[in-house]
Formats: C-alpha cells, structure tokens, sequence
C-alpha cells in the first residue's frame, strides 16, 4: 500500500487528488496540508511514502517545504504536481530534492503512475519539460575558465568506469532500454548499475543522478 499525502491549498483540488486516489487499491491518503507548514508536521507524523506538492501555498511554498523535507533525511519523497508549466518551477523544484514535476492537467493515469514510480524509488518530469528543463539547467552551472580542471568530486570517484559510462548516458537522457540496447548489455544489468550508481553517489532517484552527472560535468551543454 502505498501512504500519500496532498499538499495543496485549493480545497477542491485536495478533494480531487483524494477521490483519485482512494479509489485505488494500493494506494491511501493519509492527511492533507493547506500550505508547507502543515506539510511539514504531517510528514513527520505520518512519514508518507509520497508527498503530492502543490507550489504555490501560503505561509511556506512547496518548494521551500520540498527543500525542508529533504533535509531532515526524511523517507519520504515529493512529487510536485503544479498548474505552473514554468521551466524555474520545475528547475527549483527539482534542485530543492523532488522526486518529479506534473502539471495538474495531466490525466489522471499519469498522475497514478508517476506517484508509484516516485514510490518505488524512480522519477518522473513531465515529458515536456524534459528537454527544456535540461536546457534551462545547465546555463544555472558555474562555468570554469580554459584550461582550468574541475574540481573532483568524491562521488564520482566511487564508480566504476562502467558506472561512470552509464551516469553520463543517464544524464543525456537515455533509458533503460537504450543504455541495453547501445551499450550491448542486458536491461537487467542496467538496472542494476543504475541502483549502485544512487547508492554509491547518495542520488534518491534519476532526476538526481541527472542534477548529479551536470554538476560533475559528466554532460555539458550541447
């Protein structure tokens, strides 16, 4: 069974998301929040395998309270579901540590499915946002002077060169089944680097190990 809880200031819109939801079989809600603060001690309280974050709230935004949730090392991971289709939201929402981005006229399939995805450890950005989103990113990076090496980042150090292969290719967007397919491996293999590579680099899930393979230059714009 997977535990929710909805995060979202529109009364009806919290109604919406818990009649969706609870009509499911694996799924239960477990409290609703009208802005970040109330979130914040549900979660602590209920410890929710996925948070449904709206962004703009009163007294403290999702994306703040995404940050603060992801601080506290809190099992629980967030997906932000926002009437907002801007690249910063996605962006920032994305860097404070959730899990997925979905824009609330998704259908309803869309939204079920990326909640057990985020609940089972993967990510879930709203596919027209993808390219954009990574396009957007790379101009927040600090750019080095010619000539001048990066600095190395320990994560990095403990992967494999195969790891390391598959992180890069994970950050130009590639799925399971073309890293298989174009590295000549079994998708069961790729699985499995993928699950090493977000345990040895600290990355909760795709969208991070992303974030992870731009901060390290792994993948650089164009």
């Amino acid at each position: 069974m997977t535990t929710v809880l909805i995060a979202d200031d529109q009364p009806m819109q919290r109604f919406g998301f818990r009649m969706l939801l609870e009509s499911q079989d694996d799924m239960t809600v477990v409290g609703e929040a009208a802005n970040g603060h109330e979130a914040l001690q549900l979660i602590a309280r209920h410890q929710p395998d996925v948070a449904l974050m709206d962004i703009r709230m009163p007294l403290l935004d999702g994306i703040e309270a995404t940050r603060r949730i992801i601080r506290t090392g809190s099992r629980t991971r967030v997906l932000i579901v926002t009437t907002f289709d801007l690249d910063r939201y996605a962006y920032d929402g994305l860097r404070a540590g959730a899990s997925g981005f979905l824009i609330k006229d998704a259908m309803p399939e869309e939204l079920l499915s990326g909640i057990r995805a985020v609940a089972s450890g993967d990510a879930v950005v709203a596919p027209s946002l993808t390219r954009r989103l990574l396009d957007a990113y790379v101009q927040h990076l600090p750019t080095t002077t010619p000539g001048e090496a990066a600095t190395p980042d320990p994560r990095i150090g403990t992967l494999t060169g195969r790891e390391r292969e598959i992180l890069t290719v994970i950050g130009q967007g590639w799925t399971n089944s073309e890293i298989a397919e174009r590295l000549h491996l079994a998708e069961s293999t790729v699985k499995t680097h993928v699950s090493r590579i977000l345990a040895k680099t600290g990355a909760r899930d795709r969208v991070q190990a992303v974030i992870l393979a731009y901060d390290t230059h792994l993948v650089t714009a164009g």
